[in-house]
Formats: C-alpha cells, sequence, structure tokens
C-alpha cells in the first residue's frame, strides 16, 4: 500500500488528501483544514489510535521530536527536512518545538531529547 502514500490525490489510501495526521499539506503555517491550531496537535492526528487518550502526544508532536532526535550533515539537510517530511515551515516548526519543550507530555515520550533541548535553550537564553 506504499504506493497510496505516494499518490497526491489519495494521501490516507481511501480517497482523502488529509492523511488524519493533524498536518496540512500546504504550507499554511500549520493551520489545518478546518481552520484550528492549537499548536499542539489534535486528537485526530493519532491520539486515538495510539490508546492512549488525551494524555499521549499527538503524531505531529512525536515526529518533530523523533526530527530532533536525528542527526543532519551539511547546511540546510535539517530544514529540508522539515519541510519535506513534516509539511511545516522551519519557522512554525521551532515554534512547536518550544511549546514542546514546556509539555510535561513531551518529558514523558523522550526525556533524553526534551532535557537535551531545554539545557540548550537554556543557556542561549543565558548568552543574550
Amino acid at each position: 500500500m506504499a504506493h497510496d502514500r505516494d499518490d497526491p490525490d489519495n494521501r490516507d489510501g481511501h480517497g482523502s488528501r488529509d492523511d488524519g495526521d493533524g498536518r496540512d499539506d500546504r504550507d499554511d503555517g500549520g493551520t489545518q483544514d478546518d481552520g484550528r491550531d492549537d499548536g499542539r496537535g489534535s486528537a485526530q492526528d493519532g491520539r486515538e489510535a495510539q490508546g492512549d487518550g488525551e494524555h499521549a502526544l499527538g503524531r505531529r508532536e512525536r515526529d518533530i521530536l523523533a526530527l530532533e532526535r536525528r542527526g543532519f550533515s551539511g547546511p540546510g539537510a535539517k530544514e529540508r527536512a522539515i519541510r519535506e517530511e513534516l509539511g511545516l515551515s522551519p519557522v512554525r516548526y521551532y515554534q512547536l518545538l518550544n511549546a514542546l519543550l514546556d509539555d510535561t507530555r513531551a518529558l514523558a515520550h523522550d526525556p533524553v531529547t526534551v532535557n537535551r533541548l531545554r539545557r540548550i535553550r537554556e543557556a542561549r537564553r543565558a548568552e543574550r
């Protein structure tokens, strides 16, 4: 079924362009098709499928943390991955990431990455 995902007119394999992950295919700052954007994903982005209810991170949030765990070589590689894999502008990505660092659900999901990024953020704030 991997070929269905590559078809731009059949993103979820059921004829819908919305793949249910809360991300809009357009680079419009991350708003969803219905105009909602709480900055943390939505219940439609995978929480129900995970079975953890309200206390779990959404798919977009998990994808952001996964991207932060990766290493990137060369200038622009991370920004390119942000656009291609998450469908977000780098500015919107970093806004969402910054909010995630203060989210206890993110800390519970990936404490190593969240604590590392918090230390980096605090060091940069201290430099100012």
